[in-house]
């Protein structure tokens, strides 16, 4: 039998699995330091959900990319793409949560579309949104939230933000007042500095967009413009509210004092639902190009999942764990193969060291021990191979004067100490020497 993955999917090593959950956790202690509750979704959603035509929107490619299927019911179904439509349907269906409601999600998500670094078909995404507020503050928390666990990471991003009615109000005056046609320019411009103006121009042309309307679209938006440049040359009403929002927004950044978000013009995100903000993370340096984080404001989309009952304001963001990942891999030595700090080597086999090991589990210590009959070195090597930091090496003299023999398998050293000695020192250092995340 020729064994193979599914493509674009992959097998996480023990390696590569410790540093992807302490990234999690770091994530998720975060999302509770700001308030967010957790919530769990299904993966699989009806397709109906997921195809809504106020949702992702009909050209864009998350909605290409689902994957479908159907049950033995015949009832079509779909793996999501992503975790925000699945909370616009949650808070549809439980329309008497106590608002604003704060709320986190972390788990995989599909999307049968293009492979390259950073990017995979199964993905895990760790999510964060504010339901039933418009004020801009809810930005600026997210956007706070965004930062810090960055920070925490260690990784120097660039959050780049914009607004949707901004971007709308460029459009109609450019225009383009058809609805449909707007979106077709949003997911384009969305594109802008990945394929650059030339093949944008190409790509808008190609949907039918004239000459005429092209040239006055990328009047409007100028590279490096800020929100000074377009305030005397932005007439359409719909941007310029987006445009006091965004003035509004950056006035409680700046309180903040959070220098990593940056204004762009031309960042449009493509998914349809976007209502107002929208920001995405990048690494300004690096091997990814794919994006980090990235949301906005979704106004929409729980009103409508209701029927069309009104608005239900929802802002949120959305980082994604395989870019992450990617970028941790190259500033790390992957060599942890094993949670466990100490793995206690037995002289020989009568000895009774299980005891012993319980011991340093009841104190919350990792602990691993040698399973088979190999000797000391052997098993000196073994661990070594796992990264594991510390060992104990116990024979009998050490069992009758509770003591062992603790070796710091960086340095070499070795030291005689109590049992209580040693946790102590395993508890001080040991965590430590795992600690690849900073905190």
């Amino acid at each position: 039998m020729d064994l193979q993955l599914a493509k674009g999917v992959n097998d996480v090593p023990p390696e590569e699995k410790i540093v992807q959950d302490k990234i999690v956790n770091t994530i998720k202690e975060t999302f509770e330091i700001y308030g967010f509750a957790p919530l769990e979704t299904p993966i699989l959603e009806r397709y109906e959900t997921l195809s809504a035509k106020f949702g992702a929107g009909a050209g864009s490619d998350a909605l290409k990319e689902t994957f479908k299927l159907t049950d033995q019911g015949n009832r079509n179904l779909g793996l999501r793409f992503e975790l925000t439509t699945s909370l616009g349907r949650y808070m549809a269906m439980n329309p008497n949560l106590k608002l604003p409601f704060k709320r986190y999600e972390v788990g995989p998500v599909f999307r049968d579309g293009p492979i390259k670094l950073g990017r995979s078909r199964q993905f895990w995404q760790c999510d964060a949104d504010i339901i039933g507020t418009k004020s801009m503050l809810a930005e600026a928390e997210i956007l706070a939230l965004t930062t810090s666990i960055f920070k925490k990471l260690r990784l120097e991003v660039v959050i780049k933000v914009n607004n949707r009615k901004l971007l709308n109000g460029i459009l109609t005056q450019s225009g383009i007042k058809n609805p449909e046609k707007a979106v077709e320019a949003i997911i384009i411009i969305d594109k802008l500095d990945k394929i650059g103006p030339r093949e944008a121009a190409q790509e808008l042309e190609n949907k039918g967009f004239s000459q005429k309307i092209i040239q006055a679209l990328f009047n409007l938006l100028p590279e490096n413009a800020t929100l000074k440049d377009l305030t005397p040359i932005l007439t359409d009403p719909e941007g310029k509210e987006g445009l006091q929002e965004l003035e509004e927004l950056f006035s409680y950044l700046r309180s903040m004092k959070l220098d990593s978000v940056k204004f762009d013009v031309s960042l449009a995100r493509g998914l349809g639902y976007y209502t107002g903000t929208v920001y995405e993370v990048v690494l300004p340096a690096g091997p990814i190009s794919s994006s980090l984080a990235g949301g906005g404001r979704w106004d929409k989309m729980i009103g409508k999942f209701r029927g069309g009952e009104g608005e239900v304001p929802a802002v949120g963001i959305a980082l994604g764990l395989v870019p992450i990942m990617e970028v941790m891999k190259t500033k790390l030595k992957l060599t942890v193969s094993t949670p466990a700090v100490v793995y206690v080597i037995p002289i020989s086999a009568e000895i009774d060291f299980l005891p012993l090991v319980q011991q340093l589990r009841d104190k919350g210590i990792k602990t691993s021990f040698s399973l088979g009959k190999k000797g000391v070195s052997k098993n000196l090597e073994y661990a070594s191979s796992l990264g594991i930091p510390y060992v104990i090496i116990v024979g009998e003299r050490e069992i009758k004067e509770n003591k062992v023999l603790l070796r710091d398998m960086d340095s070499g050293m070795e030291s005689q100490l109590s049992l209580s000695e040693a946790i102590k020192r395993l508890n001080k250092s040991g965590l430590n020497k795992q600690e690849l995340i900073g905190n």
